[in-house]
């Protein structure tokens, strides 16, 4: 069974709808790539699904671990590479982690917890992934 199921809009937008939950996005493509950047575009989706996949990995070792990960804010960067072709050469995500005591041992978990999510090993070894984590204090 599918789990999204997409509609092309004309004028290079594109509305899905995931079916499970009846949740609709629209597409649209970026300024530079003849679009008018009024949502946001796929590659956009693209990065914002890795940083997500990222945070919730961490929140599944943080509910393990006993430890609250509520308020964590993400930043994440992408910038396009036109060779060999147009993709998304480079993602920076910043983690800004919440203001509260973590344990050097958290630390280094949640670190490399970054690193083991479903879309970070779905993507090309060729896409520059630059993730780092905030600590306050």
């Amino acid at each position: 069974m599918a789990t999204v199921k997409a509609r092309y809009l004309g004028g290079l937008r594109v509305e899905c709808e995931h079916l499970q939950s009846g949740t609709k996005i629209v597409t649209d493509a970026p300024v530079d790539n003849h679009g008018k950047g009024e949502a946001f575009s796929p590659t956009d989706l693209c990065a914002t699904s890795l940083a997500a996949c990222m945070m919730t990995t961490m929140g599944i070792y943080a509910d393990n671990a006993g430890i609250d990960l509520t308020g964590t804010e993400i930043e994440i960067t992408k910038k396009m590479a036109q060779e060999p072709h147009r993709r998304i050469g480079e993602v920076e995500i910043v983690f800004h982690m919440p203001d509260r005591e973590f344990s050097d041992k958290h630390k280094t978990a949640l670190e490399r917890t970054t690193k083991s999510c479903a879309v970070h090993f779905s993507l090309s070894e060729q896409l520059i992934q630059n993730v780092r984590l905030e600590w306050k204090k």
